[in-house]
């Protein structure tokens, strides 16, 4: 396969690749299929190139005729063929940036790269931004990522490890001392595993367990993220000192990774409380072996000897009562002088026996002091400006991990607890209904319960499975704490949270498993952050008050008194943008927040948000960096967390390189951005209030829209369901999940993921962009001078930049010509063509103003690196669309469900997902 001309320079390496990629992937082709399907494959690529380059209608129906007329077995090669073109070509993208930051890391010290730590801190220091005020900053950012499972990755676990060796072999190719016979041999293995990476099954064949979705995840802490993150913290480290030598500096753990998968319960009733435990263990053993590996190398480099050297008096008082007491005889150092390899041999050993006898460590902490002791130790003999890094990375390392290596979250939907709640009430004689008692009513229930030191469950009572299960779960976080300490789970999420009670109704459940505890001298201690989760519109306007309420209750100030007065709260990305549209949700989650962080303020309570962010646009997916830039800096502060939603996990951590860059994009924003808002002589809380007014206008009008589509048109689901292939996507088994709450098929049931898959795939990408349009344009169109205004927001407010950026995305990932071809799979065709029509006019109508606004002539003119990347690609995605309509067409003409049909169907789903670097 060949592959179209690129502009851009600065992309000559990664056009080599890509060739080198190409001119192998047409051998492969030849093999196979023989010549014939090299030209079939070669000549729809041309025919979709140059209607790209200028579109005539006789070659688009000429592609079409040659797309319907391919049988079988030649259509599954054509379509396996392009995709897998698109993981190739993601990973020559990915290689090209790794190429990129080592260029910058290769220059002189004064340039360094945009978007690196090293950047952030010369920013600083060129700002004059002073040592102290960095160190404030430091102790007070937090930045978690949570790790979640659904949809899981479209591409299977074996997939990833063929792509993640054919980029170690890209990555090899680039070095300049390569001898040619080393160059022949790294490109024969490249060959070799591009030849593996087309006889794999692409298409799991059957759904993902839970455990399944666990093993995941884990993947990328074994393979990327254990490393990584303790060397990000470490650079941060070193380039202070470099900046700034006169300070003594002290970089807190600011950077973790949490969990959402084996914990997340809402909709899934796979997430059993057997699971979550299971899942805790299975993340326990990963990280006990990671220490243990690390543990074994630094016994092998300590080699230190009494004979040569000083150790401490605390290290070598310890060893025989530590051998004495941890290991049998045969199990010990034998050498008496080599005094760190007798102390590792015991730390192993400890390590080895967590939770399976007396002599493992209870707790990281005294893994800790262990390890901090040798430190101390080896500073007796070593200069301490060269320091021990591997010793220094492994304490960082327990620090960041424990032995629980990523804090998992537990989620359910409110409706769950209530129902819970309800039957414990009736059973204690409490409430005969509480289920239809007013919200007042339900409140003073919770509150006198909560005050009460008296359990409310009954020893021998029998409970429904479902609060049984509910009871169980919060016994298992007790237990969990206990096994693998409180940061195993930290906090509870609560699914459509809308009023108070929500939230009180889970702290009856902590309290009734000891997790809350309220003493006699009233007193209470609190292990669990309930932390409400802001979905809708209507919750999201609703937010203040729902947090208000709660702020004055003296019993939740108890409770947040015992978590350090922190309180964290959710925002949810998917169902604002499906209830309400994309410019609308951004702008309800941006004013919650304002809101919401301006009235704890004046209760001197500290609010971490926590962003549910998708990897898709319609999700408020986009680069890490750029979603933190968006918030409100306000809120930086205080600690964030942002869910990394399944489908972005391979592309940002399954290679080193890759997971560093990301991460340090991360970091260098949070650092600039919360000492800016630190500093008082900065600007940084700047929000023109002509700018709410704009922006409070705009989404009247774009909600307006969006519900007139959505919600007021009675045909409108009938077009989502046949002019997209939502009911075909449930056939890819891409995770555990089902696709409704409650396997139903009304659309507020409908989960956000397919909501936004199904658009994405068939190109329309309605909730990246729809109704924004006609927001822009209503404000826009009033006076020249709102134009003005709104391309000074763009070029000052970084929210709105954000916003702006990100329809700017949208819009060009979709792709009408297509559309219309999945349009026309609507049965009723004056459905279909008025349906289609809105969206088109919404589309023009929405690039137009963009482009006005941007002050450019085409869309993402000022990233030509993205726009490069979309254009390189859409050649290659238009014959799976374009396939994928034609397959529709069969499996839905057809009297019984053809097997077929349907693998070739999810291979151009799986295709399209790859080439948009997108799912849901």
């Amino acid at each position: 396969m060949t592959t179209g001309l690129m502009v851009n320079d600065s992309s000559l390496p990664l056009r080599r690749d890509v060739k080198m990629l190409g001119a192998m992937l047409g051998e492969i082709l030849v093999y196979h299929g023989g010549n014939e399907l090299l030209d079939k494959v070669e000549k729809i690529r041309i025919m979709c190139k140059d209607l790209r380059s200028e579109y005539k209608t006789e070659v688009y129906e000429k592609l079409k005729q040659e797309i319907a007329k391919l049988d079988g077995p030649m259509r599954k090669h054509v379509i396996r063929a392009f995709a897998v073109y698109f993981h190739l070509i993601n990973i020559a993208e990915q290689n090209h940036r790794i190429r990129r930051r080592r260029e910058y890391q290769l220059q002189t010290d004064t340039n360094a790269q945009p978007g690196s730590i090293e950047h952030a801190v010369q920013s600083l220091k060129d700002n004059q931004i002073s040592s102290d005020l960095i160190q404030n900053v430091l102790n007070k950012i937090s930045l978690e990522l949570v790790i979640t499972a659904h949809p899981t990755e479209a591409t299977k676990r074996s997939i990833l490890e063929l792509q993640k060796r054919i980029a170690d072999i890209l990555k090899t190719l680039d070095n300049p001392l390569l001898s040619k016979k080393e160059r022949k041999k790294l490109k024969e293995s490249l060959f070799n595993e591009m030849m593996a990476l087309w006889q794999t099954d692409e298409i799991r064949h059957r759904k993902p367990t839970v455990i399944d979705e666990v093993r995941n995840g884990l993947y990328y802490f074994d393979q990327t993220l254990f490393d990584v993150l303790p060397e990000i913290h470490q650079e941060v480290e070193e380039s202070l000192e470099e900046h700034y030598p006169d300070q003594e500096w002290n970089v807190p753990n600011f950077l973790r990774f949490g969990s959402w998968i084996g914990g997340d319960r809402d909709g899934n009733p796979h997430v059993t409380p057997d699971v979550t435990w299971e899942t805790l263990n299975k993340q326990k053993r990963l990280v006990l072996k990671k220490y243990k590996n690390v543990l074994v190398e630094l016994m092998k480099r300590f080699s230190h000897s009494t004979a040569r050297v000083q150790v401490s008096t605390e290290l070598l008082e310890s060893l025989p009562s530590d051998e004495a007491a941890y290991l049998k005889e045969d199990r010990r150092w034998p050498i008496v002088n080599e005094v760190y390899r007798r102390k590792f041999a015991v730390i192993i050993q400890r390590l080895k026996e967590v939770g399976e006898s007396e002599v493992g460590y209870k707790s990281s902490e005294e893994l800790l002091d262990d390890l901090r002791m040798i430190k101390r130790s080896v500073y007796q003999h070593h200069p301490t400006n060269h320091e021990l890094k591997k010793l220094q990375k492994l304490i960082r390392q327990v620090q960041l991990f424990g032995f629980h290596l990523a804090t998992l979250d537990i989620r359910n939907h409110s409706g769950e607890h209530e129902s819970a709640i309800t039957e414990i009430l009736r059973k204690a004689r409490v409430a005969d209904n509480y289920q239809n008692l007013s919200e007042e009513e339900k409140v003073k229930v919770l509150q006198s319960i909560l005050e009460d030191p008296r359990s409310l469950l009954l020893l021998h009572e029998d409970y429904s499975k479902e609060t049984q299960q509910m009871l169980d779960v919060f016994t298992l976080i007790k237990k969990a704490h206990k096994e693998f300490g409180k940061r195993s789970i930290s906090v509870y999420l609560i699914s459509m949270t809308q009023s108070p009670s929500d939230i009180l109704e889970v702290l009856v459940l902590a309290k009734e498993a000891g997790i809350y505890r309220l003493h006699a001298d009233g007193s209470v201690e609190s292990d669990l952050n309930v932390a409400p989760l802001l979905e809708t519109i209507d919750d999201l306007t609703a937010g203040r008050n729902i947090m208000e309420t709660l702020f004055q209750m003296p019993l939740y100030r108890e409770h947040l008194l015992a978590l350090n007065n922190q309180q964290e709260i959710m925002l949810g990305y998917s169902d604002g943008s499906k209830d309400g549209g994309t410019l609308t949700a951004n702008w309800k989650l941006y004013k919650a927040q304002v809101e919401i962080q301006e009235m704890a303020k004046n209760y001197q309570i500290g609010l971490k948000f926590f962003h549910g962010r998708g990897g898709s646009l319609g999700r408020g997916g986009g680069p890490l960096h750029r979603s933190l830039m968006s918030q409100p800096l306000e809120t930086l502060g205080e600690g964030i967390k942002i869910t990394e939603q399944g489908e972005v996990l391979s592309s940002r951590y399954l290679i080193e390189d890759i997971a560093y860059r990301s991460l340090e994009q991360a970091t260098s924003t949070l650092l600039r951005a919360a000492a800016h808002v630190l500093n008082e002589s900065e600007q940084a809380h700047h929000r023109d209030a002509r700018w709410v007014e704009a922006i409070e206008k705009m989404t009247e009008v774009s909600l307006r829209k969006y519900q007139d589509l959505v919600f007021a048109d009675p045909d409108f689901i009938t077009y989502f369901n046949e002019a997209t292939p939502l009911h075909e996507i449930g056939e890819l088994n891409i995770g555990s999940r089902p696709m409704s709450r409650k396997n139903s098929a009304q659309f507020e049931n409908l989960r956000a993921i397919p909501w936004v898959f199904a658009w994405t795939q068939s190109r329309q990408l309605l909730p990246g962009w729809y109704a924004a349009g006609s927001g822009l344009e209503s404000f826009a169109g009033q006076s020249e001078d709102n134009l003005k205004l709104l391309q000074e927001m763009y070029q000052e407010w970084p929210f709105f930049r954000s916003t702006v950026d990100n329809l700017q995305m949208a819009l060009m990932k979709a792709d009408l010509t297509t559309a219309k071809e999945y349009s026309e799979l609507v049965t009723d065709k004056n459905v279909a063509e008025r349906i289609f029509s809105n969206i088109v006019e919404e589309y023009n109508r929405t690039k137009e103003i963009l482009l006005k606004i941007v002050e450019d002539e085409e869309l993402l003119d000022h990233t030509p690196n993205i726009k490069e990347s979309v254009h390189r690609r859409n050649p290659y995605v238009d014959p799976l669309n374009f396939i994928q309509v034609e397959l529709i067409k069969e499996i839905r003409d057809a009297q019984e469900p053809d097997e077929e049909l349907v693998t070739q169907v999810l291979l151009t789903i799986s295709g399209v997902a790859a080439g948009l670097r997108n799912t849901g």
